[in-house]
């Protein structure tokens, strides 16, 4: 923003607490305005009908007065009782000529018959109307009454009646600023309670944009600013939930491009050993060899074998895709485990036996069930006894065992335990892992593909369950996998969790 972010925030809520102030500000002005404007009209015409009523009750009390007196009054009797009215008597007969007046001589006035409270009066009517006085030349109010076959006029001046308006209208204004006062303050303790919120909302709004999507806004309140609030720190969860999902798809993507980028790698490196040797030995015959007795069955021999060292990993490359893809096939039902275990003993007795290997094998109780596939288990069981065969030297011994667990329930683990060369311990977390070997050589001195730990490992988890190793050098080591005991409602079309791709 340019600013300190304390900085920015206080000048943002300055800025809407004016703006809030001056808008309330000029919406009591435009009020108090109109207010005047109507209240001074209703007041003048309120007022002036009053003051009519009133002048026509004076100008009554003159008219009994003026029977009792000589016909016509004397002008100077008119112009006292005038000035004891505070106003203007005009004695005025049917025609519309000028009797007597208070302030000037009957002679000099024009005819009144056309003066509206004259005709008024003359109807038998309280007669009122508000004009300049032809002879004076300033606004008058006048008020006339029926008087026998005559007309009494009493006027006053408008400044009177302006007077009287005007002071009403400076009661009613300092009422008025009596009450603005509390009203500023009030709406000043209101915009500054409203602008702090919504600066807080306008500077939330800002962090989205910045992609803070982890803030929220604190105490939101259930008014509409609340609604508003909450609104906002609702999208900011779906937002940043969003973002985090993105970033572990990313870290996944990449994790992926890095297995893809290594498993090709491997791959090549696994094809050009076996196909590099298939290539020279051929060669070799070609240009010859084949006639040399002493030397032609060896290399046809060592042709073979790097072709079904090819053979074994293009297989097991097969199987390990088909669980990947999702397109292995598994036939899920309930086994008796011992007897899983019994039968892939039986098939692989003959190979210990070659070296001089015992095999032993400790029962799980009678009647333990797992709920598995049986050729997967078989192909782990193979996987892992095959190993332990290899690596551990004659006169050794090989354990498989078969045991129901209590944490977590519902599963049996199966170990293959070997007095072989062992592993380091350093190796152990990448055991799994494609084409992850401990020593090179010599595994592919014993014909292995680097792929059947990773194949034990995705078919178990594709089955519900899990696997491990654990290790000591010169003195064997121990694998196992889990198999649950009960349906997980696994789909026979293998749905294999992401970590399965993982090496």
């Amino acid at each position: 923003m340019g600013v300190v972010p304390l900085e920015a925030f206080a000048i943002l809520t300055a800025r809407i607490f004016l703006k809030l102030i001056f808008a309330v500000f000029c919406i009591l002005v435009v009020a108090v305005l109109a207010a005047d404007y109507i209240a001074s009209r209703f007041v003048e015409e309120n007022y002036i009908q009053n003051m009519t009523a009133d002048l026509g009750d004076k100008a009554r009390m003159v008219a009994i007065t003026l029977r009792r007196l000589p016909d016509p009054p004397q002008q100077e009797l008119l112009t006292e009782m005038g000035k004891a009215l505070g106003g203007r008597l005009t004695l005025v007969d049917r025609t519309g000529r000028v009797i007597a007046d208070s302030e000037a001589k009957p002679e000099s006035m024009a005819n009144h018959s056309d003066r509206p409270e004259i005709i008024q009066a003359l109807q038998g009517q309280l007669g009122s109307a508000i004009r300049s006085s032809s002879t004076l030349g300033t606004p008058f109010l006048y008020v006339a009454i029926p008087m026998e076959d005559r007309v009494l006029r009493l006027a006053v001046p408008v400044a009177r009646v302006r007077s009287g308006v005007d002071g009403v209208r400076r009661q009613m204004l300092a009422a008025v600023a009596i009450g603005f006062i509390p009203a500023i303050l009030l709406t000043a303790l209101i915009a500054r309670y409203v602008s702090a919120r919504l600066g807080k909302i306008i500077e939330y709004a800002g962090k989205l944009a910045e992609g803070h999507f982890d803030r929220r806004i604190p105490s939101p309140g259930d008014d509409e600013l609340g609604i508003l609030a909450r609104k906002l720190n609702e999208t900011g969860e779906k937002l940043q939930r969003t973002v985090e999902q993105l970033q572990r798809e990313h870290v996944e993507l990449e994790k992926l491009e890095r297995i893809r980028k290594d498993f090709v790698i491997n791959v090549s490196h696994e094809l050009r050993t076996p196909l590099a040797s298939i290539q020279g030995y051929t060669e070799t015959l070609l240009d010859g060899a084949l006639h040399d007795p002493q030397n032609n069955v060896r290399f046809l021999s060592i042709i073979r074998q790097n072709a079904e060292r090819l053979a074994r990993l293009t297989a097991d490359l097969m199987t390990l895709s088909r669980i990947e893809l999702k397109t292995q096939k598994f036939q899920f039902a309930a086994y008796y485990v011992n007897s899983l275990i019994t039968e892939t003993l039986d098939s692989l007795r003959p190979m210990a036996e070659k070296k001089q290997i015992r095999l032993e094998f400790q029962p799980a109780p009678a009647h333990t069930e797992v709920f598995c596939d049986s050729e997967a288990v078989h192909q782990i069981l193979s996987n892992l006894i095959d190993n332990a065969i290899k690596y551990t030297p004659e006169g050794g011994r090989i354990t498989v065992a078969a045991t129901p667990l209590n944490h977590p329930k519902d599963f049996v683990e199966i170990s293959v335990a070997d007095t072989g060369i062992g592993i380091p311990e350093e190796d152990l977390p990448r055991l799994f892992e494609r084409f992850y070997r401990v020593d090179k050589a010599r595994s592919r001195e014993l014909g292995g593909t680097g792929l059947g730990l990773a194949i034990v490992k995705h078919l178990a988890k594709a089955m519900g369950g899990d696997v491990g190793v654990s290790s000591q050098l010169q003195h064997g080591s121990r694998f196992w996998f889990t198999l649950p005991v009960q349906d997980l409602g696994l789909s026979e079309h293998t749905s294999v969790q992401a970590q399965l791709t993982v090496s």
